[in-house]
């Protein structure tokens, strides 16, 4: 019963913004991080963002100064604020929640939304 909806992806370009949202339900994740993940064409999925259900943040090295992960424990809804984006940032974003934190080991991941695409030209 436990479902993530993604919203929030498309088509921008280069320097321009975009806010994901993805809204869980069925349950509180309060003790879940949550974050995201993207993959590109031909790539391995990578951990962009998370937050812990304390509130710690940690971003991949290629997104740091740029996007901004933050939760609404009320709304039980997870966001990535994107800005500045590049052309290397194009990719399938995916929603994924995981229990304490999420790790290097994808398949660890407890749950995953059903992915959003980001495109950025140049």
């Amino acid at each position: 019963q436990v479902q993530l909806v993604e919203s929030g992806g498309g088509l921008v370009q280069a320097g321009g913004s975009l806010r994901l949202s993805c809204a869980a339900s069925g349950r509180s994740f309060r003790n879940y991080a949550m974050g995201w993940f993207r993959q590109a064409p031909g790539k391995q999925r990578e951990l962009v963002a998370q937050i812990t259900g304390g509130g710690s943040t940690n971003y991949a090295d290629s997104v740091k100064g740029r996007f901004t992960i933050s939760r609404d424990n009320a709304k039980n809804t997870v966001y990535l604020q994107m800005n500045s984006l590049k052309p290397e940032d194009t990719a399938v974003y995916y929603c994924a929640v995981e229990w304490g934190y999420i790790g290097v080991f994808t398949d660890r991941v407890d749950y995953w939304g059903q992915g959003t695409q980001v495109t950025v030209s140049s």
